[in-house]
């Protein structure tokens, strides 16, 4: 257990950094610390005549924005609960999760509220907007929230008649022990969990960032990953503002001219990003100048490789605002043909890994030089331990294989100051996530090196068995196939003891090439024996097939493989 309480953390860091910029809605509102401080205190007001208790539950479920930090700040510093709720979740999940938490207050969107029904929430007693903080509903025997909200500011300059100030901070500090956060996963099985969080599982998270240095005092971030999910609120949020830095919420759904624009105006200094965006940026202008002949002429060329290398890099940077000196990927498997790269190029690029039950960190290394090709980094020293234990697979079998340097594959487990308590009212899953030593079972199937770097091979529940008994691990193929000109996704199935990959074509590629869909499918197919030759005799594509649109995606961007047979 941690010394350091995780609230006191912003206790102090808002006194210290009163006067600076703190939170922004992209082409919207903007917050200082200090009126992100007083914001946070009205709320608590708030909480106080609604008669919300320590312990309580809170849930915040909305798009992105400065307002939604507010209330998931204003909730864990009061001493309630906070369940963050996918804006994604259909309204049959998110009443769900409303009712499994027992959540008794409600942040929403209006549009989101109108697809809920309140007599179906058992819990609920009020609910009210979060940009607007509009009453929405309130219990029959519950305080009327449009009639608080009305006295609100009356109430506050009562309670505060010199005006708030950074004097005036004083939050319940829970104890880093008890549970803080409730997240609900939105995973590739299928099935939601509720992921019991605790203040020190976030502290081991934040203080690790802090003593790597992985943000500085004045940085500028641009948030455009779900809060709702800790990779992008872990750092976005919980870091950002023990830090003194100014994070922008996109608010939006970052598509490639919506986040060209962004970056443009925000100038980050360190990007929280997902593979799928910058392996769209690759397959989209690099791949295609690469193909070039004359490209891959000059490449040849120890002088002018290096121009053209650095040209690209300058150009990427450019493009994501030119300030960053940091990209970190994280949340799902970067293709390490495009790690390669943009290694090769000097790239500032680290991987890190993890998972909601780590609240997320379990791997990174923050020096992108000194980041291991292929590698999620290391483990978070002095903070998280991981070892490689026996894996099997579904039928049972023990997994008996070795990478190429040697090293055993088997499942990656962990322990240490990130791991969460389990899953909220569900002690048979809980059960199953550790083992009997109290190590946390990752599911994922890797190696570690000497130096602690952690190599993923796959999930164990999505790695294949071949007739003769070999392992396959559909990731690696996929990201073979995902480089051939005009793909833009793929997942590799067996069926009927035979690998198929299925194939979703990419219109902008097809597009920009000026050829139909017809002559993209037939390249793509000759494409397969290409393929096919960088692959063991066992992992052998037998057939393509054209998936007509986008596979179902999570939050982060995985791909919901349940959903696919």
């Amino acid at each position: 257990m941690l010394k350091t309480n995780l609230i006191s953390l912003y206790q102090e860091s808002f006194r210290k950094h009163w006067d600076s910029s703190a939170i922004s809605n992209y082409e919207g509102s903007h917050y200082t610390t200090g009126e992100l401080a007083t914001e946070i205190a009205k709320l608590h007001l708030l909480f106080a005549q609604c008669g919300l208790q320590k312990g309580d539950k809170i849930a915040v479920m909305g798009k992105d924005t400065a307002e939604w930090v507010i209330a998931f700040m204003a909730t864990i510093t009061y001493g309630c609960i906070v369940v963050p709720v996918l804006k994604d979740f259909s309204p049959q999940d998110a009443t769900s999760i409303l009712n499994h938490s027992e959540s008794k207050f409600l942040f929403v969107d209006a549009d989101l509220w109108s697809n809920l029904r309140p007599s179906e929430l058992s819990s609920l007693q009020q609910a009210c907007t979060i940009q607007e903080r509009k009453s929405l509903f309130s219990q029959e025997e519950a305080a009327d929230l449009e009639q608080l909200f009305a006295q609100l500011d009356k109430a506050f300059e009562t309670r505060y008649p010199k005006g708030y100030s950074r004097e005036d901070i004083a939050y319940y500090q829970t104890p880093n022990d008890q549970l803080i956060l409730l997240n609900y996963t939105s995973g590739t099985t299928g099935f939601s969990k509720g992921v019991m969080v605790t203040g020190n599982n976030i502290a081991g998270n934040v203080l690790w960032c802090i003593e790597n240095k992985i943000i500085h005092v004045g940085d500028k971030l641009l948030s455009f990953l779900p809060l709702a999910h800790t990779y992008g609120c872990m750092i976005n949020v919980l870091l950002a503002l023990t830090t003194g830095v100014h994070v922008t919420f996109l608010g939006k759904m970052p598509t490639p001219r919506i986040l060209s624009a962004a970056f443009r105006a925000v100038r980050p200094n360190v990007i929280i990003s997902v593979p799928l965006i910058l392996e769209k940026i690759y397959t989209g202008s690099i791949a295609p100048q690469l193909r070039d002949p004359k490209i891959k002429f000059m490449l040849a060329i120890p002088g002018l490789r290096n121009l053209i290398y650095k040209k690209i890099r300058n150009k990427l940077l450019e493009g994501m605002g030119g300030a960053a000196r940091l990209v970190i990927v994280g949340g799902a498997a970067l293709n390490p043909e495009i790690g390669a790269f943009l290694k090769k190029i000097k790239f500032p690029l680290s991987v890190g890994y993890g998972m909601t039950e780590c609240a997320p960190l379990i791997s990174f290394t923050p020096d992108s030089e000194q980041w291991r090709l292929g590698s999620c980094g290391q483990t978070l020293k002095n903070y998280m331990e991981v070892r490689i234990a026996p894996a099997f697979d579904e039928s049972g079998e023990l997994i008996q294989q070795k990478d190429e340097h040697g090293n055993t594959i088997g499942e990656i487990q962990t322990r240490g100051e990130n791991t969460c308590l389990g899953y909220y009212k569900n002690e048979e899953q809980t059960q199953a996530l550790f083992t009997e030593d109290g190590w946390l079972r990752t599911g994922d199937l890797g190696t570690i090196d000497k130096e602690g770097f952690i190599y993923i091979k796959g999930r164990s529940k999505t790695m294949l068995l071949s007739g003769n008994g070999q392992n396959i691990y559909p990731e690696e193929i996929e990201a073979k196939i995902s480089l051939l000109p005009h793909v833009l996704e793929c997942l590799v199935l067996m069926r009927k003891e035979h690998l198929e990959a299925l194939i979703v074509l990419n219109p902008q590629s097809i597009e920009a090439a000026g050829i139909s869909e017809e002559e993209a499918w037939q390249s793509i197919l000759e494409g397969r024996k290409d393929v096919n030759t960088q692959l063991a005799n066992y992992e052998q594509i037998q057939s393509f097939e054209l998936h007509p649109e986008p596979f179902v995606k999570t939050p982060k961007q995985s791909i919901k493989r349940f959903l696919y047979k």
